[in-house]
């Protein structure tokens, strides 16, 4: 997401017409998953304005319809895919992976329906999956397996590392929310690609985020002296201050491989005063 209620006027200007949203958050952060696509197929055209307030190195990772994945799990989704395709072009190349997310109920015995569905895709983009069901995590063969059906096509397993979250029990309405809804499996820090792609969750407590992201600092600091280039999204549960987060995870991987670049300077949210 780039426009969340708890942001407005504190780290987006506010009031913000919705065009010029994505552009300010783009002055945060260079990546974004788009998750609203997984509710419905954007129009065209506001893909184009998506592509119009951000830069060409932007990193959009696009989540693939419901309807595609969790509906129909795969099968006879080729007027949808065809559709979801057509709608996205305009992003070009910030289209930095589709992001197949798929049902918690999705397990091994379903990967071959995966690895049809991975092999008819078009070569024109890259892809990432993330599943959510506990035999990946904690059954080597199931996590073998799909493993090499996503080496085969090049494509990236996508870990939520939830495992920071559920260490103790929820002491926020947005965590307790975020307590029954959020998948809670093992530990994932391989990559597969050469972009690997990882979401963390925290806790609305930014020091115990920090805390529990630490192992992620050097993982995606080798990955980059590897010459990976690794997308990593930081969430809370209530969100309030993932942009922030997100800079201070940067910086902390920054201190490790002073070549990284730096983040953009975010558009001031109010007028310039002098003092």
């Amino acid at each position: 997401m780039w426009s969340h209620r708890a942001w407005q006027g504190r780290i987006l200007a506010h009031p913000l017409p919705a065009e010029e949203r994505l552009r300010h958050y783009a002055g945060w952060c260079d990546a974004v998953e788009g998750n609203t696509t997984f509710y419905a197929t954007p129009a065209r055209e506001i893909v184009a304005s998506w592509a119009e307030q951000t830069d060409p190195d932007f990193r959009f990772v696009v989540k693939l319809p419901k309807r595609i994945t969790h509906d129909r799990r795969l099968g006879d989704v080729g007027e949808a895919l065809r559709g979801f395709l057509e709608a996205i072009e305009p992003l070009g190349p910030r289209a930095h992976a589709l992001w197949i997310q798929l049902p918690g109920s999705f397990g091994p015995t379903d990967v071959p329906v995966l690895a049809r569905f991975l092999r008819r895709l078009p070569d024109s983009h890259r892809y990432a999956v993330e599943v959510r069901h506990p035999a990946f995590f904690d059954d080597p063969r199931s996590a073998r397996l799909l493993e090499e059906t996503l080496t085969t096509v090049a494509a990236e397993w996508v870990p939520f590392d939830t495992t920071t979250f559920f260490q103790s029990p929820p002491t926020s309405d947005a965590e307790r929310d975020a307590w029954v809804k959020k998948p809670r499996v093992s530990l994932r820090s391989v990559a597969l690609t050469d972009r690997p792609i990882v979401r963390y969750l925290g806790r609305d407590d930014s020091e115990r985020t920090v805390e529990g992201w630490q192992r992620w600092v050097e993982i995606v600091a080798g990955w980059l002296r590897e010459g990976r280039s690794p997308t990593f999204f930081v969430h809370t549960p209530d969100n309030a201050d993932a942009p922030l987060l997100a800079r201070r995870f940067h910086d902390e991987v920054r201190t490790r491989v002073p070549g990284l670049s730096p983040l953009p300077t975010p558009i001031p949210v109010g007028p310039a005063t002098l003092f």
